[in-house]
């Protein structure tokens, strides 16, 4: 089989390159479709549950809403861990299912359960809502909304109902979080000397409200030939439609909202705020990018879905960017780029140097890129991205080693046969090492087997590095094997010049009396390579380990720890006043 695609390549020689050609077409198209990020995402297939409780306590939140829906989803098929976190107001209820569970198969369960267990929650509780589909490394980019002469209600509002919806059009946005500034609300501010003489309780009130901020149809009518569409409309879109509310009737004179309250336009209660630089309040917002989007790409749409938002916004309002992953992902690559192009370079000297043919090495070289290129296919196939795990281990020195064996006996071969046949010659040459080559890269790829095997943490980190090599090593195998004989037998046509080559001549004679001195003290040699071996194992045994590779942004957090109960104002003012000192 190995002989015959030899032959084939060599008879067959502009066919095999058009092969060659099309792989490397087909692995550049690959290239452009890969999701480009700095690290492998690790983070685990979950759906978070939100629950908004009313202003039930800590306490009261993990009894009456978040035990409920945790004891509820462990019944879930592939449900492996539920954990949750109750805060004031706020229940957050995280179910993590099995590793390779569908994320969307996984939402879907959880959901329906939600609509299981609906009832069994106080009323005062709003329905869980699933969070979005993204994971930790999912916030990449984030903004400020500045706007002259613009309070930070009228910013925030500009936030929600502008800028936010307009982002979640964004291929790959999964969800806008808005921070900071003030959700504007209408407040019914009742007087309780007044419901009292009236006798009205405030769920009179509430109701009352609610039946009265709805749309309804009717239908429609037909007059004078023409179809009118009956409408029924009670929205409330100002403080005078609520104070106009009818409660009830008493002595048939009707009670209205501002006969026992009034009504003004206020701000909602919140837990939190954003500063920046030591300047005061703003209004901001983080854009979440969807599980297994292609952050570059992401990022870029982004940028340019908010140039066109800017030139919509009022007179003086502005998005401010003030992070974004691109830089550390860019930053990334180009580390990734300088070590394979480093690889590179060194290897094609190396080559130059000790085969001392210019061609032959320059066909060598010739591999590195269509062995990427094949990887490139390998990786898109089994859906992986580029990122610094997953490139990063390429070794140049593996994907040429059989390319090496290669052109170095088709040069040999040639130099010694003269005036033969060129095709034969490397027909011959190359079926003299095919085998060797063929079972040193298979012995290669068994080596990368178990890592493929690895599951959970373990498996998200290093079976994609381990299938990216293994995709290049073969892809390497596959150009020795067609590549490297058809252009051979091109290049060679007209033989290939005797060269000395002063290094290897230089490095023979050496090399002979250094083994045949070893070898007349075997005992000696041995023992030294076990202390050698011995040592290095001690030393192993004290390098440092990490998790992941170190990645510096250029950034420094700062935290700092308060008491539970410190006040918003008091948090807000500290930090303010640490951010105008850094």
């Amino acid at each position: 089989m190995l002989n015959q695609i030899i032959s084939f390549s060599v008879r067959q020689k502009f066919v095999a390159l058009s092969l060659v050609i099309l792989m490397a077409v087909a692995g550049y198209f690959s290239l452009i479709q890969l999701p480009i990020n700095s690290l492998p995402d690790v983070t685990p297939v979950q759906v978070l549950v939100i629950t908004k409780a009313g202003r039930f306590s800590p306490f009261d939140v993990e009894k009456l809403v978040s035990y409920p829906i945790e004891t509820a989803m462990n019944g879930l098929p592939k449900v492996k861990q539920v954990r949750s976190t109750s805060q004031f107001a706020l229940s957050a209820v995280t179910i993590e299912f099995e590793e390779g569970t569908d994320i969307y198969f996984a939402r879907q369960m959880v959901s329906q359960r939600l609509q299981s267990i609906s009832s069994d929650l106080p009323p005062d509780v709003s329905a869980p809502q699933l969070g979005p589909i993204s994971t930790a490394l999912g916030e990449i980019y984030q903004y400020a909304v500045r706007g002259e002469n613009k309070s930070l209600t009228e910013l925030r509002e500009i936030q929600d109902w502008i800028i936010a919806p307009q982002l979640k059009v964004v291929k790959g946005v999964t969800e806008i979080n808005s921070f900071g500034g003030f959700v504007k609300q209408y407040e019914v501010v009742v007087s309780p000397e007044k419901i009292r003489t009236y006798g009205i309780g405030i769920k009179e009130i509430t109701d009352a409200i609610a039946n009265n901020n709805s749309v309804s149809g009717g239908n429609f009518l037909e007059h004078n030939r023409e179809q009118y569409i009956i409408r029924g409309y009670g929205q409330i879109n100002k403080p005078e439609d609520i104070r106009n509310i009818i409660i009830r009737s008493i002595n048939n004179k009707p009670v209205y909202i501002k006969d026992i309250a009034d009504v003004v336009v206020s701000t909602q209660i919140r837990q939190g705020g954003v500063t920046q630089d030591g300047k005061g309040e703003i209004v901001s917002g983080i854009v979440m990018m969807l599980r297994g989007g292609n952050g570059r790409q992401v990022i870029a749409e982004i940028e340019d879905k908010i140039e066109v938002i800017n030139k919509s916004l009022p007179d003086g309002v502005q998005i401010e960017k003030f992070y974004d992953q691109s830089d550390l992902i860019d930053r990334t690559t180009a580390t990734i780029s300088t070590n394979l192009l480093e690889g590179g370079f060194l290897v094609i000297v190396v080559l130059l140097l000790l085969l001392g043919e210019i061609s032959g090495a320059l066909i060598v070289a010739a591999v590195i890129p269509f062995s990427m290129l094949f990887a490139f296919i390998g990786m898109r196939e089994f859906g992986l991205a580029a990122n610094l795990m997953s490139l990063g281990a390429i070794d140049f020195g593996m994907v040429v080693d059989g390319s090496v064996v290669m052109i170095e006996n088709i040069v040999h071969r040639l130099q010694k046969n003269k005036g033969e046949n060129t095709d034969d010659v490397v027909i011959s040459a190359s079926r003299q090492v095919v085998r060797p080559i063929f079972f040193g890269v298979l012995i290669i790829l068994m080596v990368y087997v178990p890592i493929m095997t690895f599951s959970g943490m373990e498996g998200i980190l290093y079976r994609p590095m381990a299938i990216t090599v293994a995709a290049a090593v073969l892809g390497s195998l596959l150009l020795a094997l067609i590549f490297v004989p058809a252009i051979s037998s091109i290049i060679f046509r007209k033989g290939v010049k005797v060269r000395r080559n002063y290094l290897i001549d230089w490095i023979k004679p050496r090399y002979y009396s250094g083994l045949d001195k070893n070898l007349d003290r075997r005992k000696f040699v041995s023992i030294s390579a076990a202390v050698i071996f011995g040592l290095s194992m001690i030393v192993m045994s004290r390098l440092g380990t990490e998790f992941l590779p170190e990645l510096d942004e250029g950034s420094i957090l700062v935290e700092q720890v308060r008491m539970p109960s410190v006040t918003l104002k008091e948090s807000m003012d500290n930090a303010n006043w640490l951010g105008g000192k850094l």
